[in-house]
């Protein structure tokens, strides 16, 4: 059993931290110590929504730090009896994987292309101008291979760092489970009309021409300017000075909107101007999100400048005139509204541009023109940005499949604020963050992409006789079917010699967003449509860590996926982390360029001393990078192997041996109300208390109770009563702090519990508190007291620590005095005192000592 000691103690001469990650991985993996136990009742399983963490490299400190965090919970739930299940999958689609297989080998995707069997990649790579391109199924394998290589590395750090994983229950968010279950949501959604297809202004990043959701947005300053420009009054008048950030889609520019209350422009309303170079008329129209503090109060709509131009558009029912393509140039023919010879000719110096040029080209026409007032005015100010791209997000007019989650649906973002109201929230003040963005989404999920190494939306469309796509009846697949590829496989009642002709079929050619199929890793984790019993062992999951900036992505997007398919909340807890800070105090990231690796870290201070500094990071705060702190971890650990050494070095000691002296009965009373402590802090997600707690009495029981009773333990005294009940106080303390640490420096407490117990501590019970009263543990604090007042007597009086004195006196307060004589014998010998009188003293606040 995992509690039975054994009589003789196998403790190494000289034992030591170093090495004993390698050791013990090793053994917990040969006895399957975290291998989840699937024939357990629901009620006795604690499962996890384990964060996948993105392959694209390698990790960094930032992951250590909050994937402790979650492991510590797992430790902990596993010792209160509960079977575990704590799988660990790989995010490897999308984006990142994408731009590392590019970087990485030197090739670019070119889905013209066919397929080459057996390729390999150029030798040496090549610049980024200069990449090989592939075909889509050539890409993938590459995606695939790099994948594979990164998850092994990723593997081998998380088993160093001591994560209590199944590794039997792993995944990756593009194998075939995670595709099957994506798409089988996907079409569940499609069936009840949660998911539609759209031709729609979207956000779009011109450098992976793909489409941008809302929740991947990212503000970020840049430099601009305020050009001045002046529209002429249709029909005369004076004309009208508009001031905007972008002159460049002055093309684009289909009403001029200034507020209805705005006294400057009320007269005009209803009128049209002209556009200046391009001689197009538009309408001055009104709207209550036109700024009269900005710029002039009159401000340009284009279709898209930005999100407002959007929202103008559609509620004042507008044209739509794009000039900027998907490339984030300028389109190349001349837009069929500009009927205005010189509007034309305007246009030709701009076709085929990029934007930044295209800006610089129409502010020289204008002020060549007369058009322009004045020279620009630079500003600094918020642009959108995606927040994996490098170039400021354009809006583009483009077909794209989204899931309703509450934007545009009051009664379903009601639904899905309630859900935030019934998890939770670990810190609960994290709880405003879900709130305040679903309560600003102002549109419906975007999950399309225009990309390649990602979940295939599983849709083909008929072609109709003229071989145009039919939009509006999808051809779907059985579920049984799935997962497909509707680029390579054909749907059913069609052949591949089908596909693209007239009366045939295409093939969807997006794929879904990599938060569409994160957003299901309870499902994909827990076997949902393939293993309908782990399923029901396991879901709704007891908990999701993660960290803070995700919340408005990975959290939210789960929560709407459950409620839409299992109309529950997908865990019941979720625990928030902060960030890893450099000491610029700015957030670690791969981006920055500032994170820090572990490796060399897990090597200096070993996996305990790193998982002390991050279980030192508060629920919710961000936490600085302090190697300082690995370091004092790392001394505790080496404590917790020497006083194990000592204690279980006395001698044989009974399982029931009674602990009888009264400092020995207070001492095990004081570690009582740590386990109290320590189980209420864990209880509630707070595993920062509970390590400090734990580690406040551990120092307080190495530094006074062992020094107390060292003499007595060793039989000194000659009193054998005495000798076996402080061994059996020292034994039974060891075992329940030992467990007490066990989530937080799991190798040194299993190799200290191997000297001289069966089984696991990780399997062993937590220590339960048995309610004793708080006043029996004051007696180990009199007891710290007068050693340490002994102690600071001795410095005082420059001697050392082992000097032998003859005689002192200890006051105290006179509730004290009896407490205190009672204490006397071990007192003395730990100060090494000949004699020590106990004088109460009504003026006492705290125990003093004076020697002689």
């Amino acid at each position: 059993m995992t509690n039975t000691s054994r009589t003789l103690p196998a403790i190494p001469d000289r034992p030591t931290v170093d090495g004993l990650d390698e050791v013990w991985v090793t053994r917990w993996e040969r006895d399957g110590v975290y291998r989840f136990d699937r024939t357990r009742p629901r009620a006795e399983v604690y499962s996890i929504d384990t964060p996948p963490p993105t392959v694209s490299g390698s990790l960094h400190v930032g992951h250590v730090f909050s994937y402790t965090h979650t492991d510590v919970v797992a430790r902990y739930q596993r010792m209160r009896g509960k079977a575990v299940f704590y799988p660990m999958g790989w995010d490897d689609n999308g984006l990142p994987t994408e731009r590392r297989v590019q970087n990485h080998f030197g090739v670019r995707c070119d889905p013209s292309l066919p397929y080459e069997p057996g390729f390999e990649p150029p030798a040496g790579g090549r610049s980024a101008k200069d990449q090989l391109p592939v075909s889509r199924r050539n890409f993938i394998e590459l995606c695939e291979r790099l994948t594979t290589e990164d998850e092994r590395a990723f593997e081998e750090l998380w088993r160093r760092l001591g994560l209590s994983v199944d590794w039997s229950h792993g995944y990756q968010t593009i194998d075939a489970t995670a595709r099957r279950v994506s798409q089988r949501a996907f079409l569940r959604n499609l069936a009840r009309g949660e998911a539609y297809l759209a031709e729609a202004p979207t956000l779009w990043d011109v450098t992976f021409r793909t489409a941008v959701a809302q929740a991947e947005l990212e503000d970020r300053e840049r430099p601009g300017a305020y050009h001045d420009l002046v529209f002429s009054r249709v029909g005369g008048g004076e004309p009208l000075l508009i001031s905007t950030t972008r002159p460049e889609l002055l093309p684009a520019c289909v009403a001029v909107v200034v507020h209805p209350d705005d006294a400057r422009y009320a007269g005009i309303v209803g009128s049209s101007v002209r556009t200046p170079l391009f001689g197009v008329d538009v309408p001055v129209v009104a709207h209550r999100l036109a700024d009269p503090e900005k710029g002039t109060g009159a401000a340009m709509i284009c279709t898209f400048g930005d999100t407002t131009d959007v929202t103008w558009w559609r509620e004042l029912a507008l044209p739509t005139r794009p000039v900027v393509g998907r490339d984030g140039r300028l389109l190349r023919d001349v837009p069929p509204w500009l009927d205005d010879a010189a509007g034309r000719a305007a246009y030709e110096q701009l076709a085929g541009a990029t934007v930044h040029t295209a800006r610089q080209r129409v502010a020289e026409l204008l002020r060549s023109s007369g058009g322009l007032v004045g020279e620009p005015r630079p500003i600094t100010h918020p642009v959108k940005f995606y927040e994996k791209g490098d170039r400021p997000l354009e809006i583009v007019t483009t077909r794209q499949w989204y899931i309703r989650n509450g934007g545009r649906d009051e009664e379903l973002r009601a639904a899905l604020l309630k859900r935030g109201r019934e998890l939770r929230w670990h810190p609960e003040h994290m709880r405003v963050r879900y709130e305040n963005w679903v309560g600003g989404l102002n549109g419906d999920w975007l999950i399309s992409r225009q990309r390649f190494f990602g979940v295939p939306i599983p849709l083909w469309y008929p072609l109709d006789d003229s071989g145009a796509p039919v939009y509006d009846t999808p051809i779907v697949p059985d579920e049984a079917a799935l997962p497909v590829d509707p680029s390579s496989d054909a749907p059913p009642g069609y052949t591949e010699a089908q596909r693209g002709a007239p009366g045939g079929f295409t093939g969807d050619p997006d794929v879904m967003d990599t938060w569409a199929t994160s957003s299901l890793t309870p499902q994909i984790a827990g076997g949902w449509g393939s293993d309908d019993d782990l399923f029901a062992r396991v879901f709704p999951m007891d908990l999701r860590p993660q960290a803070h900036e995700i919340i408005r992505t990975w959290l939210f997007a789960s929560v709407v996926r459950a409620h839409l398919e299992q109309g529950v909340l997908p865990w019941r807890h979720a625990a928030i982390s902060g960030w890893i800070l450099d000491p610029d105090r700015k957030k670690m990231s791969k981006s920055a360029g500032n994170v820090v690796t572990p490796l060399d870290l897990l090597e200096q201070y070993g996996s305990d001393g790193v998982r002390y500094w991050a279980a030192s990071g508060r629920p919710g705060a961000d936490t600085a990078f302090d190697p300082g702190q690995m370091k004092i971890g790392r001394r505790l650990a080496m404590k917790v192997l020497n006083v194990s050494r000592f204690v279980l070095g006395l001698g044989p000691v009974a399982d029931d041996a009674e602990v009888t002296a009264p400092l020995d009965r207070a001492v095990l009373a004081a570690l009582d109300l740590t386990v109290a402590a320590a189980t209420r802090a864990l209880d509630d997600y707070d595993h920062t208390r509970a390590l400090e707690v734990t580690e406040r009495f551990f120092w307080d029981f190495c530094d006074d109770y062992v020094e107390l009773v060292k003499a007595r333990a060793y039989g000194d005294a000659g009193d054998d009563a005495g000798a076996a009940s402080a061994r059996a106080a020292l034994r039974r303390a060891l075992s329940v702090q030992l467990r007490l640490f066990a989530p937080f420096l799991p190798f040194v407490t299993e190799e200290v519990w191997s000297w001289w117990r069966d089984g696991s501590v990780h399997l062993a019970p937590w220590p339960v508190a048995e309610g004793v009263d708080a006043a029996e543990a004051e007696l180990f604090t009199t007891a710290s007291a007068l050693i340490g007042a002994v102690r600071k007597a001795k410095t005082e009086a420059q001697l050392s620590l082992r000097t032998d004195v003859p005689r002192a006196v200890a006051r105290v307060r006179p509730a004290d005095a009896e407490a205190a004589a009672a204490l006397l014998d071990d007192v003395r010998a730990a100060g090494r005192v000949a004699v020590l009188d106990v004088r109460p003293d009504p003026g006492a606040d705290v125990v003093t000592v004076t020697l002689g």
